[in-house]
């Protein structure tokens, strides 16, 4: 709720940009961004400029090569982004938030309850997720095509 106290909490006018993170949210963030791989080179880009990247391009729905100069080169933070989403940094980062600012809220961690409405039902009857693998599948590729043979 907007009241006089906890307004400021929610003003982003000292940022760069409003999508950047405040030191509260990037103090969350920080323990769940994985080290550096071991063997490899020294880690140069700044982390949270890599979030404050993503951010970015979450919040204003911009493309890659719009990505402000200040921030991260656009092939480090899709770099990071192809490699979190793979290993599934992004969704531990969003399951924590999420658990977070529900017991801040007061309520249980997960929740209780769910509404259905009545497109949800008609389309869990016409197969749901089952109807949509078919889309994500890889096409089939035919030799007589490609001109290799399997």
């Amino acid at each position: 709720m907007w009241t006089t106290e906890n307004r400021p909490l929610y003003n982003r006018d000292k940022l760069r940009y409003p999508s950047d993170l405040t030191d509260a949210e990037w103090d969350l963030i920080r323990p769940l961004i994985p080290p550096a791989k071991r063997g490899g080179g020294k880690r140069t880009a700044n982390m949270r400029e890599v979030v404050n990247g993503l951010m970015y391009l979450l919040s204003t729905g911009c493309q890659w090569r719009y990505l402000p100069r200040d921030l991260p080169p656009k092939s480090t933070v899709n770099d990071y982004f192809r490699r979190w989403d793979y290993d599934g940094t992004l969704d531990r980062i969003h399951h924590t938030l999420y658990i977070t600012c529900r017991e801040q809220a007061g309520r249980e961690a997960s929740p209780t309850a769910a509404i259905i409405d009545s497109q949800s039902v008609k389309s869990a009857e016409k197969g749901g997720s089952a109807s949509i693998r078919p889309a994500m599948m890889r096409a089939r590729r035919y030799a007589e095509r490609s001109g290799t043979s399997w």
